[in-house]
């Protein structure tokens, strides 16, 4: 493995990452004190996750085609005039706009550099490899949030704006400094050209992990849209208190990403995807039911340690299909589609229901689309392993 390369994709995926933690988790209370309703804030974290899914698959292709490092710097750099453009912000409209283009830079990090990662991590290793570049995500997105609370209780709102555009700006040079050139990415990938998407998504394999992804990240969606709001508006926890919440469930799954990794690699990956679905399905449950701070903090452990348990495996199972095909990029935008469908469709379909009905009722909907999830991935994943070793 090129652990020049990994070192820098795993502290630039990191900077950006925690950029994002610093300002998404107080992106719903902010939006709710410019006037906007549940179904408005839906509708800011789902820009975001619409234009991701428009151009995932386009920057997936010709990343397969065109090498990794254009696309990833490029996007970082976006991101960085994205959180110029948060500082100018004044109504929710705007606000929505600017989550829109922040996808479009979305679509080129993070997949992009997950296929990065899949083409240069050696067989059998698939499971720790990216359970521990994954590290960079969960890492990132744990500390922003108690940090975004802080700097956002002591500073306000747009000096944490400030600070997501500094640290995206880091993972730019680390990238542009550090990662090779496209010539020399040609050595790192396969020759052949990858499959037309056409032909991946008739794979019942790429089927089972994008809808288990897509289900999962509705519930990452409705978690990081509609928790803090509850939070904030029947417990009325502070901004730091929050970040806090936010953060253990990130942390908690961060922690997980590299042991449990390991643990892909030699166990049964389905059933790992399966435990892991059904401890997150149990834990956006119990948040119907938690009583203040204490049992939304044992609510969010327990999603952590959902996705702690599953996403390993499933990016595991990823590598080894991209692999297969010839088709990393692609096939990693796929699942990142399912990623932004599900962050697109969980929060408006919670903002619908708390509108009108009650925020508990979207937390119950949530659950019942993870459960649904587990089901579908473990039926159409059968004969993995035996389609794997051929």
């Amino acid at each position: 493995m090129n652990k020049k390369v990994f070192s820098t994709l795993f502290l630039a995926v990191f900077s950006v990452t925690l950029g994002v933690g610093l300002v998404v988790p107080l992106l719903p209370v902010y939006a709710y004190e410019l006037g906007a309703t549940g179904l408005y804030i839906g509708f800011i974290f789902g820009a975001f996750s619409l234009s991701r899914t428009v151009f995932l698959p386009y920057f997936g292709y010709l990343s397969d085609l065109k090498g990794r490092k254009p696309f990833i710097t490029t996007g970082l750099l976006a991101y960085f005039l994205v959180s110029i453009a948060y500082i100018l912000s004044k109504n929710v409209n705007f606000f929505i706009a600017i989550r829109f283009f922040q996808g479009i830079g979305s679509a080129m990090i993070l997949p992009v550099a997950q296929a990065y990662v899949g083409e240069i991590t050696p067989k059998h290793k698939e499971g720790f490899v990216m359970g521990l570049f994954n590290v960079s995500l969960y890492g990132g997105l744990s500390i922003g949030p108690l940090v975004g609370g802080m700097v956002n209780d002591t500073f306000g709102i747009q000096f944490s704006f400030l600070s997501m555009g500094a640290v995206s700006l880091v993972g730019f040079f680390l990238c542009l400094i550090f990662l090779p050139p496209r010539t020399h990415e040609r050595l790192l990938t396969p020759a052949k050209p990858p499959l037309r998407y056409r032909i991946l998504i008739r794979n019942k394999y790429v089927g089972a992990l994008f809808l288990f992804r897509l289900a999962y990240t509705a519930c990452i969606g409705l978690v990081w849209a509609f928790l803090p709001l509850f939070a904030h508006t029947r417990f009325k926890l502070s901004s730091s208190s929050i970040g806090v919440l936010i953060m253990l469930g990130v942390l908690t799954s961060g922690l997980l990403q590299t042991p449990m990794g390991v643990l892909a690699d030699r166990f049964n990956k389905r059933a790992l995807i399966a435990i892991g679905g059904l401890v997150t399905a149990g834990a956006v449950f119990s948040f119907v039911h938690a009583q203040g701070f204490w049992g939304l903090f044992v609510g969010n452990i327990l999603f952590g340690v959902g996705g702690g348990i599953s996403v390993p495996a499933v990016m595991a199972m990823t590598v080894i299909i991209g692999r297969r095909t010839d088709s990393m990029g692609s096939v990693m935008a796929i699942l990142t589609m399912g990623h932004s469908l599900g962050m697109l469709m969980g929060p408006i379909l919670a903002g619908i229901m708390t509108d009108v009905f009650q925020p508990g009722l979207a937390f119950m909907g949530g659950t019942v689309v993870m459960v649904v999830g587990v089901v579908v991935a473990l039926l159409l994943s059968s004969g993995f392993q035996t389609w794997a070793e051929e």
